[in-house]
């Protein structure tokens, strides 16, 4: 390999040199666990095999005639040059964290040492060679036109290793940003869902006492003591669920019916509840209490204000690979504007809309408005997971 480095040239390293990696260089500081040995090892033997490969053929023609440990000792010297390279690797990251002012340089002179410890190693080894095995080793030339060669070829070679351990590095840290930034995202995505949901929670409990604050002005005194273990029991297992873990569509709808249930004590007939879920649709995953909100949209301006029975009908299918909810109540004629004008809006429905666009961005939308003299919420989610 040592003669082909001085009696052969490399013609694609000869061409126009590879321009600085400033990019590279200026690539902000990281840990130096970011430049590995296995990476750089891998990289390094994939260099010189390929150099190996491109001078193999001018190798075997040299010592054509000879006997095949010829060829075999020739190439054996560029595990000394590996040898060198991965000796340039400890520079390129002892110098990981310094300034580029220093870090280039550095590095430049750790190729030129490398490229010429390597020339030396190939003069003394040729003539080790000759004096021992290969008398025909006596015919290469040993003079500084060789040697000048051979420092040239290397130090091309040495640096194009320096460089390819720097580009290594450089993605391994930029992965790593990525990660941690991804991973920053995402909890910045819980702590928002967290806030939204526990944002829900109040605003429930507030509803929920002045009922029954209403029932015990009113003298329903039975009515009012119900309700509050009903919510109690509510509360209690709405604080034990995890405000960011996604649930199957069917323990939503199980957790919104013990709402309806709580109500039920206020309003009596009033209110009529109707749930029907598509088996696929309740393996489907929504985050929890994203469909109580609009459940208690819909008692707060339908059941309320009405005196008539109101029929709050929650629907949940597939549509191809679409999640569709509807969440629809009756609507007395006369109503319709004010209903429309106040349902759309409040914390709830405005929580539904944030936590929809947190968790699956804008593809998922909630839209609502009057149909039939019915006012219909429907949250549509693309895609939608399922539990199993």
């Amino acid at each position: 390999m040592y003669m082909l480095m001085a009696r052969d040239r490399l013609p694609f390293l000869r061409q126009t040199p590879l321009p600085s990696p400033g990019g590279i260089a200026c690539f902000m500081p990281s840990l130096k666990s970011h430049a590995r040995w296995t990476e750089a090892l891998r990289t390094t033997l994939a260099l010189w095999l390929f150099v190996l490969f491109i001078f193999l053929p001018g190798i075997i023609g040299r010592h054509q005639g000879e006997p095949w440990t010829g060829v075999a000792i020739d190439c054996s010297t560029i595990l000394v040059s590996m040898a060198f390279a991965m000796a340039i690797f400890l520079v390129s990251r002892a110098t990981i964290d310094w300034p580029p002012y220093l870090r280039l340089p550095v590095r430049a002179l750790a190729v030129l040492a490398a490229a010429g410890a390597n020339t030396i190693f190939d003069l003394m080894f040729q003539g080790w060679i000759a004096n021992h095995f290969v008398d025909a080793w006596h015919s290469l030339p040993s003079d500084l036109t060789r040697a000048y060669s051979s420092m040239r070829n290397y130090t091309l070679v040495f640096g194009v290793n320096m460089i390819l351990f720097h580009v290594n590095y450089a993605r391994r840290a930029a992965i790593q940003q990525e990660r941690q930034l991804s991973e920053a995202n995402v909890a910045a995505q819980q702590a928002q869902l967290a806030a939204l949901r526990y944002q829900l929670n109040p605003h429930f409990l507030f509803n929920s006492l002045n009922s029954i604050s209403a029932l015990i002005v009113t003298g329903r005194n039975k009515d009012a003591e119900s309700m509050t273990n009903r919510l109690s029991a509510f509360l209690r297992a709405s604080l034990n669920a995890t405000p960011t873990e996604l649930i199957p569509l069917d323990e939503e709808l199980a957790l919104t019916e013990e709402y309806l249930d709580i109500e039920s004590v206020r309003f009596g007939e009033r209110l009529s509840i109707a749930v029907d879920c598509a088996d696929a649709a309740c393996d489907a995953l929504v985050p929890g209490f994203l469909v109580q909100p609009l459940v208690e949209n819909a008692v707060k301006h339908a059941v309320a204000r009405s005196r008539a029975p109101v029929e709050i009908r929650i629907q949940a299918a597939m549509e191809g690979r679409t999640l569709r909810i509807d969440v629809a109540n009756d609507l007395p004629a006369d109503d319709e504007d004010d209903h429309l004008e106040g349902a759309g809006a409040g914390v709830g429905i405005d929580n539904v809309r944030r936590r929809l666009e947190a968790v699956f961005g804008k593809r998922a939308t909630l839209t609502s408005g009057t149909v039939g003299g019915r006012f219909v919420a429907t949250i549509r989610i693309p895609d939608a997971q399922t539990a199993n």
